[in-house]
Formats: structure tokens, C-alpha cells, sequence
């Protein structure tokens, strides 16, 4: 926790109410998010309970499992869920529109790609759990189940590892997002409850963040978010409920029990459903930052490319071989450092946090040359440079390049130091000319900042060995695909 952070959770304490963290959403928010909360049975992986599932707030689908330790009523939930998600993706896939890329090559991207809302980072690896549960099924031969589950279990794979790749959003989870916008005047753990997450952050009329927290403790005046259910619940009366779905000896008798599984399984889903609902507006409230739309746009490129695979059948490996392994270790890395910075040059709040530990400056320019031009070359280039003053704890280092937070395209090498001032020579987005475009060049008394980092993602090669060099310290080259035989899903850990 930094610094601020700190100071941001003092004073929603002082305040009584959750505190601002961030001036932007730094989310991408869909027009039509799918809204999904799981529920699971105890000590189980990846064995349903029910799951409230839906695109609006009054329009939502209730779905459960009578006895989730029958295989054949589990697979009958996924064929019903696959029946709802899998005519939502396909709806993305209707427009699309034609790329080309550096290298020539023509691609398809669609125009957006689906979002799915999970109450919590638990309900995220359910739903990857229950996919990979199922990806593998057969379709033909002994016992086979319909085309739609497997396809289900591979989006829902697809879906939980995007999730892992920073800055993604199609998978999100409320309380991640949520915790990533406010700081609340309770520790980490106790922000992964939602209801006490939102309880400090629109709390109710007379209520202060902690009180509404605390009610929202009590598993009878907000069920728990899910995926996993109260102890206390689950053994009054969750466990009566499916014996007697079990010892029911007509269809009659089966039929009624199975109605109050479902009555009773909506009462815990129903309160997380509002408050998902709730959490989107507010989120939606919030501004998205600049940076948002690219990161999305990602997000698109990989939801088509992936739906292109599906639809050639291109089979999905159970894991990751070592050489991609390490590629998607190092994109994921990469990806984390463009986010980070990507967030603080959208948001003055979150650059404030590399300003305190002296890794950006803010200050004023007091004298500017914009006309400057190097002629030490073989050709002269415009090179203006600027005197800055600040009163931010930043060491600077003659010859570091910084870049510049109002004008990311711009760095500025620092060539001189004197006490609190420093002189910077500047080059990029300025034209390609030896007079700068208006506007381009900082003026005197202009204030901005300069950061040790930039937005703009690293796009190099990675130089690994192709599937076939392998080493024989990563497994060596590794054996091609070869379909299973068997539907017994995978071992879930």
C-alpha cells in the first residue's frame, strides 16, 4: 500500500465514506454487459449450485442445479447456460470490419466484443473452472453431449485466461474494479465483500461507510456474493432442501422440491444481482480515461481472433508448451508495466501516486526556446529547449530522456541542472520541420509534468526459440495435439 493509498483510507474513516482514488474510469464499460452470478456447492471446484445470469437489470435468467452431485443435472445447467452466453457472443460477431497490417496481411476485427460481469475475482475462476470442466467433452460415440457445452467450456476458458492479461475487460470482477476507483476505510479482504465494498461507497441515507459495511456482514440481511454460499445457509437450509429433492419418489414430489431449491436459491442470488446493477451505474458515472478505448480495442482483436479458431476448428491445448508459456508470461508483464502507466497519464490521481516516490515531476516553465535548432549533425534538427522549476522530490540525472504527460509523444532529455530548475531539450510531436507546430512547443509560465515513463507499449520482438528448439530444459520439443478419448473434462485444482 502506498503512501497515498494509505492516506486515502485514513480519511474515508475521518469522512465516514469511501474516497475517490481515481478522476477517470479506467474500465471499459459495455453497452450491453452480461451480468452473471454464480453460485457453487461447498468443497467442490467447479460443481453449480445456480447462477443469475442476464443483459438488464429486470430481465435476468435463474438457473440451478436440483442435486449438483448428479453428473447428467450438471450437464444439463451448462447446456442451459451455453443456451444463454453463446447466442450473446455470436451477436458480436455479426459486424466486423476489414484490416490490413504492416505486413499486408488482411484480418477481420469485430466492432465490439462482449463483456461479462462477475460480483467477485471468486466468480472469475468458477467460471474458467467450470469451462475447462467441460471443454473436452465428446460430442460422439459413448455418452455424448450436445455441441454446445464444449464449445461453452472453451469461451469460458478463453474468458478466464483474457482475464488474466492486464488491462483486459472482458471478465471483470465489480469488487476489482470497484477497489481500483475508491479506497474504502476497511483492509483489502473485507473489500472483496461487495455489499460492503458498495456499503462505504454510496452508503445509504443516515448511514456512515462503516455502518452500512456492518450490515452488510450479516449473511441474512445480504447473502454472500458467491460463488461460495454461508456455511450457515448451506446447513439449514440448503442441505434439507436437496434431500428432499433426492428422496423424492414422483415426478410431482421431484417438481415441487426442485421449485423451492429455486425459491430459495434466488433469495441468496437476488441481493447481488442489485447491487452489480447498482455498481455498473456508478461506474458508468465516471468519465473512462483516454487510454481505455485502446486497451478495449484490444480486447477486440483477441475476441475475434479467437472466434476465428472456434469457427475452424482449431483445437485449444490443455496447456500452455514452454515457449508459450513464457511468450504469454512476458506479453502479461508487458502489458502490466503499459497499463500502470497508461492509468497515471490518464489521471492526475494516479500520477500523483509516481510524483510522491519521485518517479514523474509536475512543475512551471520559466523560460522556453522554441526555436532552438541542433546543428552539430549531419543535418540540423529542431531541438527547443525548456527551463522547468519544481518543487516535487525529483532527482533528476543529466542525459535521461523523460516524456512528457501532457504531450505523451514528446520526451525531453535533461541537459542541465541547477537546484530546483532544470533545462530539457525536446524532440517529437512537434512536425517534421525545423519550426514547431503552434501549440506544440511549451510556453513560459505553461505548467505540466514529465514522467521516467512512458504510455506507449513496447511492440518488440521477443526473442524466443521456435516450438520445435525447444530446450531440453523446458521439455524439449513437445509432442503435436492429439484429441482425447475419453469426456472426463480436466483435473481441477
Amino acid at each position: 500500500m502506498s503512501v497515498l493509498s494509505a492516506l486515502a483510507k485514513a480519511e474515508a474513516v475521518r469522512a465516514g465514506r469511501a474516497q475517490p482514488t481515481a478522476a477517470v474510469r479506467h474500465l471499459h464499460l459495455g453497452e450491453r454487459p452480461l451480468v452473471a452470478v454464480p453460485l457453487r456447492l461447498a468443497g467442490e471446484a467447479a460443481a453449480p449450485l445456480a447462477i443469475m445470469i442476464g443483459t438488464a437489470r429486470g430481465d435476468q435468467n435463474v438457473l440451478i442445479v436440483p442435486q449438483p452431485r448428479d453428473r447428467v443435472l450438471r450437464l444439463r445447467f451448462i447446456e442451459q447456460l451455453a443456451d444463454i452466453v453463446l447466442p450473446y457472443l455470436a451477436s458480436f460477431l455479426a459486424e466486423s470490419e476489414e484490416l490490413t497490417s504492416k505486413a499486408g496481411e488482411t484480418y477481420t476485427r469485430c466492432l465490439d466484443a462482449p463483456q461479462i460481469w462477475t460480483p467477485n475475482e471468486g466468480g472469475v475462476n468458477f467460471l474458467k473452472l467450470l469451462g475447462r470442466s467441460v471443454r473436452f467433452h465428446r460430442t460422439d460415440g459413448d455418452n455424448p453431449v450436445p455441441v454446445s457445452i464444449p464449445l461453452l467450456g472453451r469461451w469460458l476458458t478463453w474468458f478466464g485466461d483474457r482475464a488474466e492479461h492486464p488491462g483486459s475487460a472482458v471478465l471483470p470482477a465489480m469488487t476489482s474494479a470497484l477497489s481500483a476507483h475508491w479506497a474504502t476505510g476497511q483492509s483489502a479482504l473485507e473489500d472483496g465483500n461487495l455489499a460492503a465494498l458498495l456499503g462505504w461507497i454510496d452508503p445509504p441515507p443516515g448511514r456512515t461507510g462503516a455502518e452500512a459495511a456492518a450490515i452488510a456482514e450479516d449473511p441474512l440481511q445480504s447473502p454472500p456474493a458467491g460463488p461460495a454460499t454461508d456455511p450457515g445457509f448451506d446447513n439449514e437450509e440448503l442441505a434439507p432442501l436437496i434431500a428432499a429433492y433426492s428422496a423424492a419418489v414422483d415426478e410431482n414430489a421431484r417438481a415441487v422440491a426442485a421449485e423451492r431449491l429455486e425459491r430459495s436459491r434466488r433469495g441468496q442470488l437476488e441481493p447481488t444481482w442489485q447491487l452489480m446493477w447498482r455498481a455498473l451505474d456508478l461506474l458508468r458515472a465516471l468519465p473512462p480515461g483516454a487510454s481505455v478505448e485502446n486497451r478495449w480495442t484490444d480486447d477486440r482483436g483477441a475476441f475475434s481472433y479467437f472466434a476465428a479458431e472456434v469457427a475452424e476448428g482449431t483445437p485449444q491445448a490443455r496447456r500452455d508448451p514452454a515457449v508459450r508459456a513464457v511468450r504469454r508470461l512476458l506479453e502479461r508483464e508487458r502489458a502490466l508495466e503499459a497499463l500502470q502507466a497508461q492509468c497515471a497519464f490518464d489521471d492526475p490521481l494516479r500520477m500523483l501516486e509516481h510524483r510522491v516516490t519521485g518517479a514523474a515531476f509536475r512543475g512551471t516553465v520559466v523560460h522556453s526556446e522554441p526555436d532552438r535548432v541542433d546543428r552539430s549533425g549531419a543535418r540540423p534538427k529542431l531541438r527547443p529547449h525548456i527551463h522547468i522549476r519544481t518543487t516535487d522530490p525529483f532527482l533528476a540525472v543529466v542525459g535521461e530522456e523523460l516524456t512528457c504527460v501532457e504531450r505523451p509523444k514528446q520526451s525531453g532529455v535533461v541537459v542541465e541542472i541547477d537546484g530546483d530548475r532544470m533545462v530539457l531539450e525536446l524532440s517529437g510531436g512537434m512536425g517534421r520541420k525545423l519550426v514547431a507546430e503552434p501549440g506544440s512547443v511549451p510556453t513560459d509560465g505553461e505548467a505540466l509534468g514529465f514522467a521516467r515513463f512512458s504510455p506507449s507499449p513496447f511492440n518488440g520482438l521477443l526473442n524466443l526459440p521456435a516450438r520445435e528448439d525447444t530446450p531440453w530444459t523446458h521439455g524439449g520439443p513437445p509432442p503435436e495435439w492429439v484429441p482425447p478419448t475419453d469426456d472426463e473434462g480436466e483435473e481441477l485444482q
